[in-house]
């Protein structure tokens, strides 16, 4: 009987192994997925989160929690990358774990709950994101995990409006800000910055928008989305903020075009920011 370790004569052999043509440097290595905790108290919520990131070769649920202690525990045993944290929960609830959460693991709020003073409480107790759920897909959710766990910040249409609001309130003191949100784009991604320079770019001063409001004839809700579209908002984002539709953003878009006599959004931007030719307002 012939030896069954022995491949036949005629069979074919596998390739060589390619030589490794950078002898001085070992083989790359597979680079280790995302390891992530889902805290939600809605059971349907925390699966289907579940099953789309750990449908992504770069990403695995390492464990699930019902409550801000259950997430604290997990995440204290786990040591995951990024902890995906509910805001309203029994017991603890996402808002009190947090603090707890965040000296172990990024953080970002993956809620329903879209008020300006949650999301600013959030921000202050150093979650490093905000969706709202309703206002991203897929892809968006699984690009904010990878990216946070790089540092770099996600935020849907309605926490990036609350983020303006507290900006205005503030007036430039970015002490409330969690360290390293400098630099601005509104919409979904915040890139870190040392510097607050930029902040006090895009948003301008309250007294000032107010007089530029009178001088334009803008209302204040004219006001509001010219503030949104100096900040590089586009119409669906601006709607989600104000929770108006569509249509009636760009219904008020027009308005403020006739009123700034200007034909495009950069156009009219320039006027309201102080940057176009003889404009009297500055940016500082």
């Amino acid at each position: 009987m012939p030896d069954q370790t022995t491949p036949h004569p005629g069979a074919p052999q596998p390739p060589p192994t390619p030589p490794n043509p950078f002898p001085n440097f070992p083989p790359p290595t597979p680079t280790s997925p995302l390891r992530v905790v889902v805290a939600d108290d809605n059971p349907v919520v925390r699966a289907g989160l579940t099953a789309l990131l750990s449908g992504r070769a770069d990403i695995t649920v390492v464990a699930e929690a019902a409550d801000g202690r259950e997430a604290y525990e997990a995440t204290h045993l786990q040591r995951p990358d990024v902890v995906l944290l509910d805001v309203r929960m029994p017991g603890v609830d996402g808002i009190s774990a947090l603090p707890y959460l965040v000296r172990i693991a990024p953080v970002v709020m993956l809620t329903y709950s879209r008020e300006s003073e949650i999301v600013q409480e959030a921000l202050r107790r150093g979650a490093g994101g905000y969706l709202v759920h309703g206002e991203f897909t897929a892809d968006e959710l699984v690009a904010a995990v990878r990216d946070i766990k790089q540092g770099r910040a996600h935020f849907t249409p309605s926490a990036a409006g609350a983020l303006l609001a507290q900006l205005r309130q503030a007036q430039g003191s970015v002490g409330l800000l969690p360290e390293g949100l400098g630099s601005m784009a509104v919409g979904s991604t915040f890139a870190p910055s040392s510097s607050s320079e930029n902040l006090s770019q895009v948003q301008p001063d309250v007294g000032q928008s107010s007089s530029y409001r009178a001088r334009f004839q803008l209302s204040t809700r004219e006001a509001e989305i010219m503030d949104h579209i100096a900040s590089g908002m586009n119409n669906q984002q601006i709607a989600a903020t104000c929770f108006i539709s569509e249509k009636t953003v760009k219904n008020h878009i027009n308005r403020i075009f006739a009123k700034l006599h200007s034909t495009s959004r950069s156009e009219a931007a320039a006027k309201w920011l102080g940057t176009a030719p003889g404009s009297a307002r500055g940016l500082g």
